[in-house]
């Protein structure tokens, strides 16, 4: 990776919600390659051109990560159609290990996701590093096969800068979804 997009990766990791970030600091700069559920190769760029809700989690997860990716319906669902169809949902695996295309295939089928707009990617270790890092997720792997780590669902204009962010899973939060419409509105605007 060049030094402007490791500054970019270290400037998007710390930027506070409500802060505008330069549109030179995408998080679509990152230089990662992964693989999404259905096996095709893509970058975090394959969703370009829409606001996205992205986040990070793992498939054998039995505990935040169902939670998570709850949340992050009911947010989809609670939007206008016309928003709802243009946004993407873009999750990233912390166990590249065990999350395969195929086992996220089945969490997707699972979840009743649609796949034109739901994401589940899968890569190497740096290139989850990358992400986890742009996104502020902190996570450690414990020998259990367990993976600790942050919830965090991060709102992606266009461009893919970070425009807000949400610690923690809170059903029905309403500062998420009131950043989430902020959000909206602007990628709306004029």
């Amino acid at each position: 990776m060049n030094v402007r997009a490791v500054v970019a990766v270290v400037f998007v990791a710390f930027v506070s919600i409500g802060e505008t970030v330069a549109a030179d600091d995408s998080i679509y700069q990152l230089a990662g390659a992964f693989q999404d559920q259905t096996g095709t190769p893509v970058r975090l760029s394959v969703v370009r051109g829409h606001p996205v809700l992205m986040s990070m989690f793992y498939a054998s997860c039995t505990d935040t990560c169902p939670l998570l990716i709850t949340e992050l319906h009911r947010t989809e669902a609670s939007l206008p159609p016309v928003a709802r169809a243009d946004v993407r949902v873009l999750l990233v695996s912390l166990d590249p290990a065990r999350d395969t295309p195929a086992a996220l295939r089945k969490l997707a089928e699972s979840n009743g996701v649609d796949p034109a707009r739901w994401r589940f990617l899968t890569g190497p270790d740096d290139a989850v590093r990358e992400v986890a890092a742009a996104l502020g997720v902190k996570f450690r792997r414990l020998s259990t096969g367990v993976i600790n780590h942050s919830s965090v669902i991060a709102v992606l204009d266009r461009r893919g800068v970070i425009k807000s962010r949400s610690d923690g899973i809170t059903p029905g939060d309403p500062n998420l979804m009131a950043r989430v419409t902020d959000a909206l509105a602007r990628a709306y605007a004029p």
